[in-house]
């Protein structure tokens, strides 16, 4: 039996690896509740993924499934990224009383 991966389900699966190794490892250990920091170190760990995805399919026609829409590699990117990332974001803030505005 093979195991075969849509694009889509493999760039679901590293935003998933970006996101828990960002909201696990590196923002409790370099950020810990600093806003600003989580925010930065966000950028860079979104850009990761990005940068990632945009190698293999810059400049590529391929067509991803968005469930409502069809879309490119980076919105599909982004949006499922985003979709991963606030449940998560707000799980970290909470635990780690993360204060938003000061």
């Amino acid at each position: 039996m093979s195991l075969m991966l849509t694009a889509e389900l493999t760039i679901i699966l590293l935003n998933v690896v970006i996101a828990l190794l960002a909201y696990l490892s590196v923002y409790p250990t370099l950020a810990g509740n600093d806003f600003n920091k989580i925010a930065l170190y966000d950028i860079g760990t979104s850009s990761i993924a990005l940068a990632i995805v945009g190698y293999h399919y810059w400049g590529s026609d391929y067509v991803f499934d968005l469930l409502v829409t069809e879309v490119n590699w980076f919105w599909f990117t982004l949006a499922t990224y985003s979709a991963i990332e606030i449940p998560l974001m707000l799980w970290y803030f909470k635990k780690h009383e993360v204060i938003v505005s000061k």
